[in-house]
Protein backbone atom coordinates (compact mmCIF):
# COMPACT_ATOMS: atom_id res chain seq x y z
CA UNK A 1 0.00 0.00 0.00
CA UNK A 2 2.54 2.20 1.08
CA UNK A 3 4.00 1.69 -2.97
CA UNK A 4 1.06 2.56 -4.66
CA UNK A 5 0.72 5.67 -2.07
CA UNK A 6 4.19 6.79 -3.33
CA UNK A 7 3.82 6.42 -6.97
CA UNK A 8 0.04 8.14 -6.83
CA UNK A 9 2.03 11.37 -4.99
CA UNK A 10 4.80 11.33 -7.53
CA UNK A 11 2.38 11.52 -10.67
CA UNK A 12 0.44 13.93 -9.07
CA UNK A 13 3.41 16.05 -8.51
CA UNK A 14 4.73 15.71 -12.00
CA UNK A 15 1.40 16.31 -13.52
CA UNK A 16 1.11 19.57 -11.59
CA UNK A 17 -0.83 18.42 -9.26
CA UNK A 18 -3.92 20.71 -10.55
CA UNK A 19 -6.49 18.12 -10.05
CA UNK A 20 -5.42 17.68 -6.10
CA UNK A 21 -5.23 21.22 -5.81
CA UNK A 22 -8.40 21.91 -6.91
CA UNK A 23 -10.04 18.95 -5.13
CA UNK A 24 -8.65 19.90 -1.53
CA UNK A 25 -9.95 23.40 -2.68
CA UNK A 26 -13.40 22.19 -3.28
CA UNK A 27 -13.60 19.61 -0.39
CA UNK A 28 -13.93 16.25 -2.91
CA UNK A 29 -11.75 13.56 -4.15
CA UNK A 30 -9.39 13.86 -6.52
CA UNK A 31 -10.02 11.36 -8.29
CA UNK A 32 -13.54 12.88 -9.08
CA UNK A 33 -11.95 15.92 -10.22
CA UNK A 34 -9.84 13.98 -13.00
CA UNK A 35 -13.02 12.15 -14.03
CA UNK A 36 -15.01 15.58 -14.43
CA UNK A 37 -11.70 16.66 -16.22
CA UNK A 38 -11.48 13.62 -18.73
CA UNK A 39 -15.06 14.07 -19.23
CA UNK A 40 -15.02 17.70 -20.13
CA UNK A 41 -12.60 17.62 -22.15
CA UNK A 42 -14.13 14.59 -24.48
CA UNK A 43 -17.00 16.54 -24.56
CA UNK A 44 -15.23 19.95 -25.20
CA UNK A 45 -12.62 18.43 -28.02
CA UNK A 46 -9.92 19.25 -25.45
CA UNK A 47 -10.37 22.58 -25.12
CA UNK A 48 -10.14 22.30 -20.85
CA UNK A 49 -6.51 21.35 -21.48
CA UNK A 50 -5.86 25.21 -21.53
CA UNK A 51 -7.76 25.84 -18.62
CA UNK A 52 -5.73 22.96 -16.82
CA UNK A 53 -2.40 24.79 -17.89
CA UNK A 54 -3.23 28.27 -16.60
CA UNK A 55 -4.13 27.11 -13.07
CA UNK A 56 -0.72 24.60 -13.06
CA UNK A 57 0.98 28.15 -14.01
CA UNK A 58 -0.91 29.67 -11.39
CA UNK A 59 -0.47 27.34 -9.06
CA UNK A 60 3.51 27.24 -9.54
CA UNK A 61 3.51 31.23 -9.57
CA UNK A 62 1.68 31.44 -6.33
CA UNK A 63 3.84 29.04 -4.94
CA UNK A 64 7.02 31.16 -5.99
CA UNK A 65 5.06 34.36 -4.25
CA UNK A 66 4.87 32.54 -1.24
CA UNK A 67 8.10 31.33 -1.05
CA UNK A 68 9.75 34.66 -1.82
CA UNK A 69 7.72 36.77 0.93
CA UNK A 70 8.99 33.57 3.77
CA UNK A 71 12.67 34.10 2.17
CA UNK A 72 12.25 38.07 2.59
CA UNK A 73 11.38 38.14 6.04
CA UNK A 74 13.27 34.93 7.74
Amino acid sequence: MKQVKLITELVEKSAFGVCSYLGKKMGIRTTRVRIYFIYTSFVAFGSPVVFYLFVAFWINVKEYISKKKNIIWE
